[in-house]
């Protein structure tokens, strides 16, 4: 596992840089997008490079999660999320972007629909990630199985608050359950790229990165991941114990290396 500690804006530039770098050596590249705030510097950095030249024309991408049950047309339906921050912002091929079905009649059926989609690719090449306050990666809550699949889960209440903010400000109105792609098929993926940031995050972090493996803080599972890349800004990496090192090492970093 690798630490990158920067600014939050040169982060979004290292992940979008890599993405760029993937898809000119592999135009037909599937790419994992993930929700929430911390992709949201990335998708506006990709939308940029897209404009001087990059191009998604070929590449595929599957989302990481979605809510059960809210109307199609819901601002917070991730699927609606992921078409208004990246997917219309870019030159996607129409289809090519694909997330679990929230509204589907047979919910265990489109889990395991959505399982065989991702597979019949090849697997996803570069996979975005955020972390939530208590350790969670998609929504994978703590308690998840670490060798879970794509499946339905109920949201915890931090969870719901965490992300109620999107809602108004209203817990209630965040939905009580989404489909998740699980651990297992999050470890698929051939690199994961996560981004953290703000002081609220430094304790899960520390965990990822430092703490034993535990389905308590589901994240850690990354530490098995033969390419796995964290990058944090100093508040949510102020917990971690070997800062200095993390730092040190990058900056030592050969440049052809690439993250």
């Amino acid at each position: 596992m690798e630490v990158v500690i920067a600014p939050a804006g040169d982060l979004a530039r290292l992940a979008a840089a890599s993405i760029e770098a993937l898809l000119t050596e592999h135009p037909r590249s599937v790419l994992g997008l993930a929700t929430g705030s911390s992709p949201l510097k990335v998708y506006d950095e990709l939308a940029r490079r897209h404009k001087d030249g990059l191009s998604f024309a070929h590449a595929r991408a599957f989302m990481l999660d979605e809510y059960v049950g809210l109307p199609a047309d819901h601002p917070e339906r991730y699927r609606n999320v992921i078409e208004r921050e990246i997917a219309s912002r870019v030159d996607f091929a129409p289809g090519a972007v694909q997330g679990p079905d929230g509204n589907a009649e047979d919910l265990e059926r489109a889990c395991a629909d959505y399982e065989a989609a991702i597979a019949a690719t090849g697997g996803v090449d570069l996979q975005l990630l955020g972390i939530g306050t208590d350790g969670h990666i998609a929504f994978n809550e703590p308690g998840s199985s670490l060798a879970s699949r794509t499946r339905i889960k109920t949201l915890t209440r931090q969870t719901r608050e965490d992300n109620a903010r999107f809602f108004g400000g209203a817990v209630g109105d965040v939905p009580r359950h989404c489909l998740t792609q699980g651990l297992a098929t999050i470890m698929s993926a051939k690199h994961l790229v996560l981004l953290a940031t703000g002081r609220a995050k430094a304790e899960a972090v520390h965990q990822l990165v430092e703490g034993p493996i535990s389905a308590m803080w589901p994240a850690t599972i990354m530490q098995m991941h033969p390419h796995a890349t964290v990058l944090v800004d100093d508040a949510a990496a102020s917990r971690l114990q070997l800062a200095d090192y993390y730092r040190q090492t990058y900056a030592e970093k050969p440049d052809w290396q690439g993250l």
